[in-house]
């Protein structure tokens, strides 16, 4: 038989790549200024892949409507009235991923508000629509997003907790703000380091890992190359037995549930 031309090769796929949503993602938007609350809904629902099922004035709305509508994403602003958006906060989290959407870019709120359960905070003013929707799609997938602002605010708290642990004056963990604060973080971050056995470098790596930090800004922050960051969450993978920097995240911060 005379020799077959070779077939083309066909591509392999790409197994890291996430499966594509085949519905909308579907939002609740809370804030008590309804005037944000139309901007919002109306810029959402002009892109296919979102869509806004309930709107909310107070974190109580925000509760009832989440309760009711089963969103995959709440937007939450933090001052309302009644009951304002970090009191809902808890219980929001219960029901669905949720992202601080507001003009407060006060540290100690952004740092209660992670501390709290938020996949993410955004400072009005700092992003555009297309990072909006940007943040929408990660904080769904499990990957936290944080406006500038913010993100000053986690590294600030990171950069303190590190220099208090090197004067060994304090034994605070990341986001711990009072010694009632304490005993809701299960387990604290230095026990975690020794339960999963990191070294100090790769303790200081997962924490900026949890804290939603890219490849890119954990090697800004610690000096170091993104190749040596990449080499350092590969070991820190391995120890946690994770292949995901979301489920490494949980089982440090100690929300990943257990069979």
């Amino acid at each position: 038989m005379p020799d077959q031309p070779p077939r083309p090769a066909t591509p392999l796929p790409d197994v890291f790549a996430p499966p594509p949503r085949s519905t909308p993602v579907r939002v609740l938007v809370a804030d008590d200024n309804p005037v944000v609350r139309a901007g919002l809904t109306a810029l959402l629902s002009g892109h296919e892949d979102v869509t806004v099922v309930a709107e909310a004035a107070d974190g109580r709305q925000a509760y009832d409507a989440a309760l009711h509508h089963r969103p995959d994403l709440v937007l939450l602003d933090v001052r309302m009235p009644d009951v304002d958006g970090l009191s809902a906060l808890p219980h929001l989290v219960r029901i669905a991923p949720v992202v601080m959407l507001t003009y407060s870019s006060e540290s100690e709120i952004v740092q209660e508000a992670l501390r709290r359960g938020a996949g993410g905070y955004l400072v009005h003013g700092e992003f555009t629509v297309a990072e909006l929707l940007s943040a929408i799609r990660d904080i769904v997938a499990g990957r936290a997003h944080f406006t500038p602002t913010a993100a000053t605010a986690v590294l600030a708290q990171l950069r303190s907790s590190a220099t208090a642990h090197d004067d060994g004056t304090s034994n605070t963990p990341f986001f711990a703000t009072s010694r009632e604060q304490l005993s809701q973080l299960q387990p604290l971050m230095g026990q975690s380091g020794q339960v999963f056995q990191l070294s100090a470098r790769e303790a200081e790596i997962m924490d900026l890992i949890a804290a939603g930090l890219t490849n890119q800004q954990i090697a800004a922050t610690c000096f170091i190359s993104e190749k040596t960051v990449k080499n350092h969450i590969n070991r820190i993978f391995a120890k946690l037995d994770s292949t995901s920097r979301s489920e490494a995240a949980a089982k440090w911060l100690g929300t990943a549930v257990t069979p």
